[in-house]
């Protein structure tokens, strides 16, 4: 017979559904509230009378949005930088984590290796020698001077690996028994059982990817070839840099430049919330479930 809950119990479930409520609120209002922006009217934007409701409300923002040139420019080298840099992150970090995985007697100095790779999250070159460095390989001005520095996330490596050493070694043994290589066993065996790691590890390096806009601006000469949210964060800065043709200046004076800024926000934010529900189930899956069986 399952015993009832305490009166302790359920005060302590509704304080943390209540908890867990309102701090999903305090996120949501941001998002909110640059919603209703950009689709307020200019008046209203311009007036600061927009709180949690559009006012006036019209899409003129992201129709003008959606016709900036600079603007698609940007999100194209933001989807190419995620596109490749998901791919190089997410095999490297595989290809890193499985044989540290291991133990000492299968991979010898692996306590060695394990602190190289440590020792970089705790300290760094600073921005100078990362720049020297971009800039003497070459990677100046090209997509890979994004990509290549963060290639490998040692902190997703050191997930990955903590969850590698947690899966059945059963498993591992009867595969060599069958005459199963590393690589086999890796990618056979490893990966599809890491889904719900992958997919949260995978996020990460999208979302990383996605919101980076520093090194943008650092390593790109052109205002071209920023990433999207280097582009957003050079027009919420200075507005001058929106370069507007004549037409377009006739244009923009009929929408709020708040609203403006604040479409462009948005759509540069749609993405990850759209990526975010398609990964979700993985998170709370079981992890090996039914794996090995007696």
């Amino acid at each position: 017979m399952v015993e009832r809950s305490s009166f302790s119990r359920k005060l302590f479930i509704v304080s943390n559904y209540i908890g867990l409520s309102l701090l999903a609120l305090l996120c949501l209002l941001p998002l909110i509230n640059t919603l209703a922006l950009s689709l307020s009217s200019r008046t209203a934007a311009e007036a600061g009378l927009v709180t949690l409701w559009p006012i006036g409300f019209n899409t003129a923002s992201y129709q003008y949005a959606l016709q900036k040139p600079e603007f698609i420019r940007s999100l194209l080298v933001s989807v190419e930088r995620v596109a490749l840099g998901l791919i190089i992150n997410m095999a490297l970090i595989i290809l890193t984590a499985y044989p540290l995985s291991k133990e000492v007697k299968a991979l010898r100095l692996r306590t060695v290796y394990v602190w190289v790779f440590f020792v970089t999250v705790l300290f760094g070159g600073g921005l100078i020698p990362s720049y020297m460095i971009i800039q003497k390989t070459g990677l100046m001005d090209t997509i890979w001077a994004l990509i290549i520095p963060g290639a490998v996330p040692v902190f997703s490596v050191i997930l990955l690996l903590n969850f590698f050493r947690g899966l059945p070694k059963e498993l591992e043994e009867s595969a060599f028994m069958d005459g199963a290589g590393h690589i086999t066993i890796m990618w056979r065996i490893y990966v599809p059982l890491s889904l719900p790691a992958l997919a949260t590890l995978s996020l990460f390096c999208i979302v990383g990817h996605w919101n980076s806009w520093f090194d943008g601006i650092i390593y790109m000469h052109s205002a071209a070839k920023y990433p999207l949210q280097s582009y957003l964060q050079t027009i919420v800065i200075d507005e001058q840099l929106l370069n507007l043709t004549g037409s377009e200046a006739e244009t923009f004076r009929k929408i709020s430049g708040r609203a403006f800024r604040n479409a462009q926000i948005f759509l540069g934010a749609l993405p990850v919330l759209l990526v975010y529900p398609f990964l979700q189930k993985y998170f709370v899956k079981g992890i090996v479930l039914g794996s090995v069986k007696e």
